[in-house]
């Protein structure tokens, strides 16, 4: 499915971007952050997962920045650099305090010796840190909305189904070690529910077709986030399906809006009108990705999101 995804926004780079005079560059930068992203989630050793962590980063700038003549686009891709970098910072940090206290790099081996010892808590919070830059949560999530002025099929691939839910995976992997305690679920619920609410109200008062979408995506990482800090069995497999389910409704609606953008030239709601007919294609992708986001029967969506009210209910 990720092969199948990557494909599928590299061929709809190739439209969006068609004559650009550094498409070359643009696609080494994307098959780069690639490489990056699947080493980041294969690595079971700390500090290959640090590397591969700050590899997302330096890609995901060099992508965000890539009309590096306009100054909003070096701004967001400077200030997603900085952030994100504290995180690998602080996920550095996490990963050397764990080595001296268990003598171990891989995740694997880990088990319960974190969770019970005296500096836990500087622990947990090194690795919440690195997650929550990573995945934007408050109040650390003003970089994703600033990081919508890369091109759109970097919106697509970066900012709703890989990089973004890095802090999510890295908040999974962790679980097994460094979750199950009081202070575990308070701060993840907490957080977690705080940019659920910010990213949906944050929403409603958009015009911009993209940056809706890039508050919708705040929520839904909040609620992932949220999910994962419930701790049930229910409450993970609820994230597991919704962190699939949401990677590829909101990336298709994503490649929607840059379509939009593309014909129409404008991204403005309060001035767009009549596009069904004249863009059929664009519309029937539009109707089947929001479908799935509002999680009507037999969509993924759907199923993910029963799978939500499960773990509510046995939590």
């Amino acid at each position: 499915a990720g092969a199948a995804f990557f494909a599928v926004t590299t061929l709809y780079s190739g439209a969006y971007l068609k004559g650009h005079p550094h498409l070359g560059r643009f696609f080494a930068f994307l098959l780069a952050f690639m490489g990056a992203m699947l080493g980041l989630v294969l690595a079971d050793n700390m500090l290959a997962l640090f590397m591969f962590w700050e590899l997302t980063s330096v890609t995901s700038f060099l992508l965000i920045g890539f009309d590096h003549t306009r100054q909003a686009a070096r701004r967001g891709a400077i200030q997603a650099l900085i952030i994100t970098n504290i995180g690998g910072m602080a996920l550095l940090i996490g990963a050397v305090l764990v080595h001296w206290l268990t003598g171990q790099w891989e995740m694997s081996a880990l088990g319960d010796a974190v969770r019970g010892d005296g500096i836990y808590g500087l622990v947990l919070a090194a690795f919440l840190i690195a997650a929550f830059t990573k995945s934007a949560q408050v109040p650390l999530h003003f970089w994703l909305p600033n990081a919508m002025e890369a091109p759109t099929p970097v919106s697509a691939f970066l900012h709703s189904a890989t990089m973004v839910q890095g802090g999510v995976y890295l908040l999974a992997r962790t679980t097994p070690w460094l979750g199950g305690t009081e202070a575990w679920t308070l701060i993840l619920v907490c957080f977690g529910g705080a940019t659920l609410l910010w990213g949906g109200l944050g929403a409603l008062r958009q015009t911009d077709l993209k940056q809706m979408l890039a508050q919708t995506t705040l929520a839904s990482l909040g609620l992932s986030v949220l999910l994962i800090g419930l701790g049930t069995e229910a409450a993970i497999a609820a994230m597991v399906l919704y962190f699939v389910a949401h990677a590829f409704y909101k990336a298709g609606l994503f490649m929607v809006v840059g379509a939009i953008d593309h014909e129409a030239g404008t991204r403005d709601i309060t001035i767009l009108g009549g596009l069904a007919d004249r863009m059929p294609v664009t519309f029937i992708g539009a109707a089947l990705a929001s479908l799935a986001m509002i999680g009507l029967p037999l969509t993924l969506g759907y199923f993910a999101k029963e799978e939500m009210y499960l773990g509510l209910l046995a939590w």
